[in-house]
């Protein structure tokens, strides 16, 4: 995770409702879910590239003038007419809302403490053995499946790089390709896409995990745009929160990739704090 991923924090109720919600769109006259073909990631329809893009995750505003893509998180409505990308908080939970999850699926120490990323106070949910992960994509799904429900193109899970923030042995890098491949195998047979969150050293298993393209926070900054432009070309969005990762970035990639700067709270506009940026601006 990187400044801005999940500060904001949906209420258990507003998450529960999101759930409902999907489950009687999708349920036909006769009161069982529609059954929906699979669809093969050759038949997904991925982010146009170069576009203009906007992060929404603080609250869903007024599309900035030129903006065709628009990533929100999964509890807000998608805009009309133009590209929607829908946030879940994947690999961990959001912050208070580990009751809402299995106590043996929350990632625990040697002691028998809950691990927490402790930057964003999320406990960290336990991939580590396939019965979890499966548990834990059953839950996960229900959100993507109201994404799709609700007319979003594309999925963003986020926390694939959760493995680097806890003790050593706990989790790794393959426990996270495990878990995301899951979901990207659920999102593809919804029609939908779904991006790599972040995880510079895991782009090169894109095809092995079954991601469609990239959504990257900070790689102006942290010199990491070229890693996602090496394994998935032009399909790579980002959101950079200094001036300074802003030029970086144009500098290197703003004729070929989505780039903007955003506040760090990713807050929507008129709000107190509210700042985006494009390369033009750099």
């Amino acid at each position: 995770m990187r400044p801005g991923s999940s500060p904001w924090v949906p209420s258990a109720l507003v998450a529960s409702a999101v759930v409902v919600s999907f489950l009687a769109t999708a349920c036909s006259s006769g009161g069982h879910p529609e059954a929906k073909p699979p669809a093969s990631p050759s038949k997904v329809t991925l982010p146009p590239v170069h576009a203009g893009f906007d992060y929404q995750l603080g609250g869903p505003s007024t599309l900035p003038t030129g903006v065709t893509v628009v990533a929100r998180d999964h509890t807000a409505p998608p805009a009309q007419g133009i590209y929607n990308i829908c946030y879940v908080n994947a690999f961990q939970a959001q912050p208070g809302a580990e009751k809402e999850w299995d106590a043996g699926l929350l990632l625990r120490d040697k002691g028998g403490e809950v691990v927490m990323d402790e930057d964003w106070g999320e406990a960290i949910l336990d991939i580590g053995t396939d019965a979890k992960r499966k548990q834990i994509a059953r839950k996960v799904n229900t959100w993507i499946d109201a994404c799709a429900a609700n007319g979003y193109q594309a999925v963003e899970p986020d926390n694939y790089d959760s493995y680097t923030r806890v003790p050593d042995g706990l989790l790794t890098a393959d426990d996270a390709k495990a878990f995301l491949s899951l979901l990207s195998t659920h999102a593809h047979a919804q029609g939908l896409a779904i991006g790599q969150k972040n995880t510079a050293a895991l782009a090169p298993a894109r095809a092995e995990v079954g991601l469609d393209f990239a959504v990257v926070e900070e790689c102006g900054q942290y010199d990491e745009c070229g890693d996602f432009t090496d394994a998935f070309g032009d399909n790579v969005l980002v959101i950079e929160y200094s001036e300074q990762g802003l030029k970086r970035a144009c500098q290197g990639w703003g004729d070929e990739i989505s780039i903007i700067r955003r506040d760090l709270n990713l807050v929507p506009a008129g709000s107190e704090g509210y700042l985006r940026g494009t390369c033009s601006d750099s």
